[in-house]
């Protein structure tokens, strides 16, 4: 009789799982990266999609896998991670990112009124939006004429300028002084006043986009690309 006895060698099966275990663990993390610049992506899309032009562009991920690090470790689980957030310095940028993505209420800053430029003068002086502060400190005093503060019948504060030219044909932004002799320029009629700026004490931001539910899409297909035993969470 020929008795024969296996004897598994531990070392090699050990160095197999070793092996297994890394080769997921790599996996985990090239999937969490990839899904954290695929939200990223379509946060993009939906807000150039919601008429906030290049706003995406303020956002920016980072993962694990890109940070050079390793999986996270909690007993005999291991998980790994991708962050959207918001990269741009601006804190204008950033107000904004956040009242889109979460609404918000705005107040001023500074005084009782949010001041909002009317459609005859320039929407912006160089590449800032246009505020009563930066009127008055540009040529635009000269070019248009000077603010004046008065009040609606309804009592809405207004900021007006006197005396000035409009297009005839009516095109938006065409404001300008009349002549020394009192005259509109060519192709302008004169006017008494327009309305510069309107004020109002606060205003609501409804947000438009909702990075929440774009990120669990993206890690729900995370989980499904990974297979069984594998989760997903998203974290504000």
């Amino acid at each position: 009789m020929i008795r024969a006895k296996v004897v598994p060698d531990i070392t090699a099966l050990t160095r197999i799982q070793r092996a297994f275990d890394r080769q997921m663990e790599q996996r985990l993390l090239d999937e969490s990266d990839r899904a954290a610049a695929e939200a990223l992506t379509d946060m993009r899309r939906e807000m150039e999609a919601a008429g906030l032009g290049r706003l995406g562009n303020g956002l920016g991920y980072t993962s694990d896998k890109k940070k050079g690090k390793g999986v996270h470790r909690s007993g005999r689980r291991v998980s790994a991670s991708g962050v959207i957030f918001i990269r741009s310095g601006s804190e204008r940028t950033r107000g904004a990112i956040e009242s889109y993505t979460a609404g918000a209420e705005i107040r001023p800053k500074k005084g009782r009124y949010l001041w909002i430029a009317t459609d005859d003068i320039p929407a912006r002086v160089g590449r800032k939006r246009i505020t009563p502060e930066l009127y008055n400190r540009s040529p635009l005093v000269t070019r248009i004429g000077p603010l004046v503060r008065v009040t609606a019948a309804n009592g809405t504060p207004l900021l007006i300028v006197r005396n000035v030219g409009v297009n005839a044909a009516g095109a938006a932004r065409s404001a300008r002084s009349l002549t020394k002799r009192g005259q509109p320029r060519k192709g302008q009629i004169g006017v008494d006043y327009i309305v510069a700026f309107f004020g109002i004490e606060r205003t609501k931001r409804t947000a438009r986009v909702n990075p929440k539910a774009i990120a669990a899409a993206r890690a729900q297909e995370m989980a499904r690309r990974l297979g069984t035993g594998s989760r997903s969470q998203v974290f504000s």
